[in-house]
């Protein structure tokens, strides 16, 4: 996915159709010129509807729908005759979409499975015809029922990527690296800080074809947590990982300080992160000499910890073996 066409947060006005209104009609035949009401009723406003699609990965068709409006139902008529109900408006989404009121930010639903429904607005009842209120005390109603106005909001729809393992590391520390080697996919690769700018998601290949997906999400700075760098734009998509990989390079001042930056960011941001599977991966080993490693090991901070190099392709077996223990304890 390129930066241009990865969009995960969209706001849209959705508006359901309003009820058909009930219809005050008298039944007139030749030889019945006085016969009784037949008014119909009016027919149901449309529905805004969201749908799971597992052919999705991005909210990119919905970045130019600011409006999203269903058909208004129409007014019942003689005869007893119904009014056509409004056409519902299904929005299709990719699995793992939040659905949040912009005005309060309360979240509404979250689709996560695909053809998963769930009814955004409802839309208004039709109003009942004059044919409804006939009774022994009233047995020529001249009324019937409005129809109920449709509903009107406007929504956030957030794209909170679903991946298995979810890279975890300051710019430049190697993650898409070793997401192009472990996977098919191509990030952008490059030897500054801030080269990924969207998730990149990739399916890892195990041993008898089995098969982990994994996402490379955009650099944590400090503060992130707070919205600085690409914060909270993409700390998001860590939330739905059943495990969290650390990167971090060989190379850095201290591995243990870095580790608990990384786990202090997470914390401000959500605390139930930190519950979550977690490894450390520490990148970057072809800089240095094998035998450095065992003395650096006495710095590491208690979590299991495997070391590689992506560019040597060292441990990186290692690594997939102890990623496919944790998804699966």
């Amino acid at each position: 996915m390129t930066s241009s066409n990865f969009i995960d947060y969209v706001r849209i006005c959705c508006r359901s159709g309003k009820g058909g209104a009930g219809s005050v009609h008298f039944h007139r035949a030749k030889f019945i010129p006085k016969g009784g009401p037949d008014g119909g009723d009016g027919g149901r406003g449309g529905s805004v509807i969201v749908k799971g699609n597992k052919q999705l990965w991005t909210l990119l068709h919905l970045k130019y729908s600011k409006h999203v409006i269903a058909g208004d139902g129409q007014p019942g008529s003689g005869n007893n005759r119904t009014g056509v109900s409004g056409k519902d408006v299904v929005v299709e989404v990719p699995a793992g979409t939040v659905v949040k009121s912009a005005e309060t930010g309360e979240m509404i639903f979250e689709i996560t499975q695909h053809n998963e429904t769930r009814i955004l607005l409802e839309g208004g009842r039709g109003g009942l015809g004059n044919t409804r209120f006939k009774s022994a005390v009233n047995k020529t109603p001249r009324f019937a029922q409005p129809g109920e106005p449709g509903t009107e909001k406007w929504m956030i729809f957030e794209l909170k990527m679903l991946a298995d393992v979810g890279l975890v590391g300051l710019p430049n520390a190697g993650k898409s690296t070793l997401l192009s080697v472990l996977s098919a996919a191509k990030p952008k690769i490059a030897d500054y800080p801030f080269t990924t700018l969207v998730p990149n998601l990739g399916i890892v290949p195990y041993y008898d074809n089995r098969s982990f997906a994994m996402a490379d999400i955009p650099g944590i700075i400090e503060g992130a947590h707070e919205g600085k760098g690409l914060g909270h734009r993409f700390l998001r998509h860590i939330e739905r990982n059943a495990a969290l990989l650390f990167i971090i390079p060989i190379d850095t001042e201290s591995i243990a300080n870095e580790y608990e930056l990384l786990l202090d960011e997470l914390k401000q941001y959500n605390p139930e992160l930190l519950d979550k599977e977690k490894v450390l991966a520490v990148s970057k080993c072809d800089l240095i000499d094998k035998k450095e490693i065992s003395v650096i090991k006495k710095k590491i901070p208690e979590i299991e910890t495997v070391f590689i190099s992506a560019h040597e392709n060292f441990g990186l077996n290692e690594l997939k073996d102890c990623l496919w223990k944790k998804l699966n304890e």
